[in-house]
């Protein structure tokens, strides 16, 4: 990486594309997830993670992963697996634990070309890097007049997992997600984790891509389509996993699997719920929530984080600005408990949302809540 930036800032931008010529033959290796037919087949999350950095690697010479225990290790969570072995130590780069450091190197070598991927083990860590993912990275492009651009990802697991303590389980959408410069991503299953980590990478614009731990080992249906190299899904657009016509439901990340199983819940119930996976957080696919919400008339936010200032909080500022005469009844707003994540099995399980908190929120909405049932 080293000798692309001095060769590339001692000769121009043109000896990038000459240094690049030999890796830009290779081809990402043949596995069991090409060539299928049309029938859907299964991918986890990790495996769909992985593949899109092998295909963007291969694609683009400038495109480099970095961070701790990427490379001998091949990844905390083996999202890098196979690619120090194929790329070499110049484009997976193994870091000291110094987040700061490494995502400074990182922005520094976006200024001058390049296309890093900054993994951080958790966004947890990601704290002590803010200063150069805000000032640095997000205000650049601003502050240059549109004379700079700073195409790098900052990609790890957010939020809780699981027995990890307040200080690894936070979510950090509505952080990244206030900060102008900045594009902050969620991917729920594997076709989002493919297709949005490859419009990441791709981006001209910092992006913060918000992963899960727990859904890394998750399998989900994959297609032909999303399996082909040149898939990707546009930045800032939601999807309708379900649609419905009584309630919509908004979620991301894990929350989008938890909202789909209260959707099954509240069918048995005469609940038709409509279900948005929000994918990007920014931008805010503002449009799609709407145009759900003037069609069922009720709302309900799910997300993981904080209840004060959240994703859920912007959602419902956007429809009471825009669609407030076709709402039939209050939003409703599912979030996490307003108070560290404690790190007890119990007491974790009550700090964040669970299906039923959905599942009686929803009710409510719909005006179908039992007589002094407990509020979510």
């Amino acid at each position: 990486m080293w000798g692309v930036i001095r060769q590339k800032m001692s000769t121009g931008s043109s000896s990038l594309l000459n240094i690049g010529q030999p890796l830009q033959r290779i081809r990402p290796a043949a596995s069991a997830f090409r060539n299928y037919s049309s029938a859907a087949k299964e991918m986890t999350v990790r495996e769909a993670l992985n593949s899109a950095l092998d295909e963007e690697m291969s694609a683009d010479p400038t495109v480099f992963l970095m961070g701790e225990e990427v490379g001998e290790y091949q990844g905390a969570y083996k999202i890098s697996k196979g690619l120090l072995e194929k790329y070499g130590p110049e484009r997976v780069l193994d870091t000291p634990i110094t987040e700061a450091g490494f995502t400074g190197i990182g922005v520094g070598a976006a200024y001058h070309g390049l296309r890093p991927v900054v993994e951080f083990m958790t966004f947890n860590f990601s704290m002590q890097a803010i200063d150069h993912i805000i000032n640095s990275a997000a205000k650049s492009n601003y502050m240059s007049a549109g004379q700079l651009s700073v195409p790098i990802v900052f990609r790890g697991p957010n939020g809780a997992a699981a027995g990890v303590g307040a200080q690894h389980s936070q979510c950090y959408a509505s952080w990244y997600a206030s900060c102008p410069g900045l594009k902050v991503l969620t991917p729920y299953s594997s076709e989002d984790a493919r297709g949005l980590l490859k419009s990441a990478i791709r981006d001209p614009d910092p992006v913060v891509f918000l992963e899960n731990e727990l859904l890394y080992g998750e399998s989900f249906p994959i297609s032909a389509e999303v399996l082909d190299s040149s898939f990707c899904i546009p930045i800032g657009k939601a999807k309708i996993e379900k649609e419905g016509k009584d309630v919509t439901i908004t979620a991301f990340s894990k929350m989008v699997g938890y909202a789909l199983k209260a959707a099954e819940i509240l069918s048995k119930e005469g609940i038709s719920a409509e279900v948005i996976n929000l994918r990007s957080i920014r931008p805010l696919d503002r449009a799609t929530i709407n145009a759900s919400v003037r069609k069922t008339n009720r709302l309900v936010t799910v997300e993981e984080g904080f209840p004060q200032h959240g994703v859920g909080a912007e959602i419902c500022t956007s429809v009471i600005e825009d669609s407030f005469g076709y709402l039939d009844a209050p939003v409703e707003r599912i979030a996490g408990a307003d108070v560290p994540m404690p790190y007890a099995a119990n007491l974790e399980r009550l700090a964040v949302p669970q299906v039923e908190d959905i599942v009686r929120a929803a009710k409510r909405a719909c005006y179908r809540a039992e007589p002094g049932a407990a509020t979510a």
